[in-house]
């Protein structure tokens, strides 16, 4: 096996907010920080799993009936006059 090919891994601090996160990476900063005798590089991050709406549970659905209601009110339909226009009327016999 070649020697010399991985990177090197360094303790690292990764803060989100109030939210710090203790791991090891490859990434380094110019800010240092120590705990417990060991320089840690400090990086600061946007987003985490901390502060993601997604995983805090106030990530905002959009739904599909609310677009749909949008559009109507737009053109100045009622869903009955929808399905009539689209052909989806299920009292329209084809012979």
């Amino acid at each position: 096996m070649k020697s010399d090919i991985h990177p090197q891994y360094n303790p690292v601090i990764f803060v989100d907010g109030e939210h710090e996160i203790i791991t090891k990476s490859t990434m380094t900063s110019k800010e240092t920080r120590e705990i417990d005798g060991v320089e840690h590089y400090v990086v600061q991050v946007e987003i985490s799993a901390y502060s993601h709406p997604f995983y805090t549970g106030k990530q905002k659905l959009m739904d599909t009936e609310g677009r749909v209601d949008r559009f109507l009110k737009r053109y100045n339909m009622t869903r009955d006059e929808a399905k009539v226009a689209s052909g989806d009327d299920e009292s329209s016999d084809e012979a």
